[in-house]
C-alpha cells in the first residue's frame, strides 16, 4: 500500500470541491486492504472509502478519516456457463470503462449503464441504475474485506440487500463489533466493509431494454427495429451527453436527488393538484415521480446559491459554478440542496432524498 500525507482531494471528487486528506492510502489489491487493517494507521481511526468521487459532497477543509483511495485494476472473463458470462472487474476500474470493455468483447447487458460516473467498487453500494437497468439486474457477487475481522468475504445479490439506490453497504452495522460478517448480514456494513472486486452475470440470451422514452425516440429516429448492444450503448452515451454536464468541464455529482416513490392513492392526490407531473408505474405497484420535473416546476432550474447552481438543462443536477480556488464549497451545495428540498415539500408534500454521501 502507498501512504500519502496532506493530499489534495479537489481532483478526487467530481464536484471539484477543495478539501484534503490528512492521510490517504492508495489501495491496489486485497492485500493492500489487509495490510492497512493490520497496521497502526487503522488503530482507532475512522475510514472513508473513496472511488471516483462522483457521489460525494465534501463539507470540511480536511476529511476527518483515513481515506482509502480504491485503485484495484483489472477486467476479465472470470467464468462461463451455458447461459451466462461472468465478468470480473477490480474496484478501482472506472464504471464506464467496464461497460465499454464488455461491449467491445461481445458481452452485452451493461449498455444501458454507459457513462454512469464512478468506479466499479462504488456501483453496488449505490445499486446504480439508468434507462431501465439496475446493477442488481446484472450482479453476480462481490469480494470485500471485513475491516473488523481483517478477513475477506464474498456476498451474492440477496446478501447485498439491494434496493432503489440502496444496499447493505449504506446502512450502519447493528451487530457487535466482534461479530463476523457471515453472521452480521442484513444488519448493515457501512464503514465496515471495503469492496475489492465485483462480478457480473451477463446473459447469453440477451434482449435489448428499450422501455425508456428517450431510447424509443432514438430507435425511431434511426429506424432500427432490432438494435444491437453497441447501438444502445451509443444512444445512451449520446442522450447522457446531451442532458448531463461533463464533470471534467462542469463540476457535478450527477443526479443529486433520488426519484421518490409513492402509492397509487398518493399519486392520484398529487395529480389532482399537479396534472402535468411526470410519473412512472413500477413493477411493485408503486409510482415513481420525476424529481427533476418537480424541482423545475418550483423554478430552480438555472438558479444558484453562491457557487452552487442548478444545471440549466437538467434540474436534477447541481453544479459547481466556481473554478480553482473559488470553487464551490460543500456548505454551498448543501444549502442549495436544502432550499430545493423545502420548496418541493411545500408544493408537492414530497421529501426529496439526496443521493450523494455527505462527508
Amino acid at each position: 500500500m502507498l501512504v500519502e500525507k496532506n493530499t489534495p482531494l479537489q481532483d478526487c471528487n467530481t464536484f471539484g470541491i477543495v478539501a484534503s486528506a490528512d492521510t490517504l492510502v492508495r489501495i491496489r489489491s486485497t492485500a493492500d486492504v489487509l495490510e492497512f487493517v493490520r497496521s497502526d494507521l487503522y488503530r482507532g481511526r475512522k475510514v472513508f472509502v473513496l472511488g471516483g468521487g462522483s457521489n460525494i459532497v465534501l463539507t470540511g477543509d480536511v476529511v476527518d478519516a483515513v481515506v482509502l483511495k480504491m485503485e484495484v485494476p483489472g477486467i476479465a472473463l472470470a467464468a462461463e456457463t451455458d447461459s451466462h458470462w461472468i465478468i470480473e472487474a477490480g474496484a478501482g476500474v472506472r464504471w464506464h470503462d467496464l461497460v465499454a470493455w464488455t461491449i467491445a468483447h461481445g458481452y452485452p447487458g451493461l449498455e444501458n449503464l454507459a457513462l454512469v460516473p464512478g468506479t466499479v467498487g462504488a456501483a453496488p453500494v449505490q445499486n446504480i441504475g439508468a434507462y431501465g437497468v439496475e446493477l442488481q439486474d446484472r450482479f453476480h457477487e462481490l469480494d470485500a474485506v471485513d475491516l473488523v475481522q481483517a478477513q475477506t468475504f464474498t456476498l451474492n445479490a440477496a446478501q447485498c440487500a439491494f434496493g432503489y439506490r440502496d444496499s447493505i453497504f449504506k446502512h450502519p452495522p447493528a451487530a457487535p463489533a466482534g461479530t463476523p460478517v457471515a453472521k452480521a448480514q442484513g444488519l448493515g456494513l457501512a464503514g465496515r466493509a471495503v469492496i475489492t472486486a465485483v462480478r457480473f452475470a451477463l446473459s447469453k440470451h440477451w434482449k435489448p431494454e428499450l422501455g425508456y422514452l428517450d431510447l424509443q425516440r432514438k430507435q425511431a429516429e434511426e429506424g432500427v427495429e432490432h438494435p444491437s448492444a453497441q447501438q444502445i450503448f451509443d444512444w445512451v452515451c449520446a442522450i447522457r451527453r446531451a442532458k448531463l454536464p461533463d464533470p471534467a468541464v462542469v463540476g457535478n455529482a450527477g443526479s443529486f436527488f433520488k426519484n421518490p416513490t409513492v402509492t397509487e392513492d398518493q399519486c392520484r392526490d398529487i395529480i389532482a393538484r399537479e396534472p402535468k407531473i411526470v410519473h412512472y408505474p413500477m413493477p411493485d405497484g408503486s409510482i415513481k415521480l420525476a424529481a427533476g420535473w418537480m424541482i423545475d416546476a418550483c423554478g430552480w432550474k438555472g438558479k444558484a446559491v453562491g457557487n452552487a447552481g442548478v444545471y440549466d438543462k437538467q434540474a436534477l443536477v447541481l453544479v459547481n459554478r466556481g473554478t480553482g480556488a473559488t470553487s464551490v464549497t460543500g456548505g454551498e451545495v448543501m444549502t442549495l440542496a436544502r432550499a430545493i428540498q423545502t420548496s418541493v415539500y411545500e408544493r408537492f408534500g414530497i421529501r426529496l432524498e439526496a443521493e450523494p454521501v455527505v462527508v
